[in-house]
């Protein structure tokens, strides 16, 4: 279809256009370790304030850790060193050294926070509290570490592993790796645990979604009407976006007509409807929810 005026050439044509420079390897490195440490140490004070203490096992190496303290007796972050060690060595053949490097520390490092904050004590003895705020705690963990690129090994690395080679969201791929340990902790522990584990798995996966497309919602619209022109006008100078026309035929005139698509901030839809209606009382409209744009005007790629 051919595109008359697309988005991004409008933006660029903008008189108050705002240039970026893209950030240097350096910089792009210190905030990938930042967010690895400060997610890093948000698992590791969840793991031990809310789900070791209840025995939730809510997937991964760290619920396998717990599996192992419940039937041997074996501190979690002793465990984890262990397991993480293969895993490495896969994640370094199929990952290549520079995301094995960022992998090698967080497979060292959450153990390591996860030794020295297990004398902390847990602020609840309900289970589903800290099923919830465990969740929570690890979600948002993951989802730093996730957005910095890297891995905290374990089957953390297989979720990136899994999300890289077929595109599956990473809360949904963390999901697949952990239903087998939750399954255990069933078995092993108590069924009411692995229900708890649930609990927390859900709120983790959502939590991780939520961490890596953030708050702003954004919507797309699609717009038929006899009247593209009036349309485009009202969008480029009283909404300030671009917008993209495509080549559209009705399905049962067989007439050629524009249909326009235009992205919009989820504060801007009631305008974009107003300005639609003054300008084609009778056109057509399309508005749906976008998961993540990314480009001129939302966030960067």
């Amino acid at each position: 279809m051919k595109k008359q005026q697309d988005q991004h050439s409008f933006a660029k044509h903008k008189q108050n256009s705002r240039t970026r420079k893209p950030m240097g390897a350096k910089a792009e490195n210190v905030i990938s370790v930042a967010l690895l440490l400060i997610g890093s140490f948000l698992i590791a004070i969840s793991f031990n304030l809310f789900l070791v203490p209840l025995g939730i096992a809510s997937g991964g190496v760290s619920g396998i850790s717990i599996l192992v303290q419940h039937e041997w007796d074996i501190t979690p972050a002793y465990t984890q060193w262990a397991l993480n060690i293969p895993l490495f060595l896969l994640g370094l053949w199929l990952l290549g050294k520079k995301f094995a490097l960022k992998t090698a520390l967080g497979s060292f490092l959450l153990p390591l926070l996860v030794l020295f904050t297990s004398h902390w004590h847990a602020p609840t003895d309900n289970a589903m509290l800290a099923s919830i705020y465990g969740g929570i705690g690890v979600g948002a963990g993951l989802g730093l570490v996730f957005r910095g690129k890297a891995s905290t090994g374990g089957l953390d690395l297989a979720a990136q592993l899994l999300h890289r080679f077929t595109g599956i969201r990473l809360g949904l791929a963390v999901a697949c790796f952990d239903g087998a340990v939750i399954a255990a902790a069933g078995i092993l522990i108590a069924p009411e645990n692995a229900l708890y584990a649930l609990v927390g798995l859900f709120v983790t996966s959502k939590t991780i979604d939520f961490v890596q497309t953030g708050l702003a919602t954004s919507r797309v619209a699609f717009i038929i009407s006899d009247k593209p022109m009036e349309i485009t006008n009202v969008v480029l100078h009283d909404l300030d976006r671009g917008l993209t026309k495509l080549d559209g035929h009705g399905g049962y005139t067989g007439e050629a007509r524009s249909v326009l698509m235009v992205v919009v901030g989820q504060n801007e839809v009631s305008k974009l409807k107003s300005l639609v209606r003054s300008a084609d009382p009778y056109a057509f409209v399309i508005i749906s929810e976008t998961a993540e744009v990314l480009g001129e005007g939302f966030k960067l790629p």
